[in-house]
């Protein structure tokens, strides 16, 4: 998984919302499963959106390992990848 964060403009900051995207390319696997995947990375990030700067964009990117890991190991993976952001 990797996540890009941009944090916003002192300006901007007040009126934006926090922005969440998901890539999750067909290398992932078919349909099905990248749509679980986008599923599950969403769940776990609306539980963590609080702790974002408000008004920032995040773009979570899933990689072809995320299919076959369960919910635990994809949350460790976002905390990690949010830590580093």
């Amino acid at each position: 998984m990797v996540v890009h964060l941009v944090e916003p403009n002192v300006d901007k900051a007040i009126s934006s919302p926090t922005q969440v995207g998901f890539v999750v390319a067909k290398s992932v696997g078919p349909a099905v499963t990248r749509n679980r995947v986008k599923r599950r990375l969403r769940h776990l990030v609306r539980e963590r959106i609080d702790s974002l700067p408000v008004g920032s964009m995040l773009v979570v990117r899933a990689l072809p390992p995320s299919a076959d890991a369960d919910s635990r190991a994809l949350s460790v993976e976002l905390d990690r990848c949010l830590g580093r952001a």
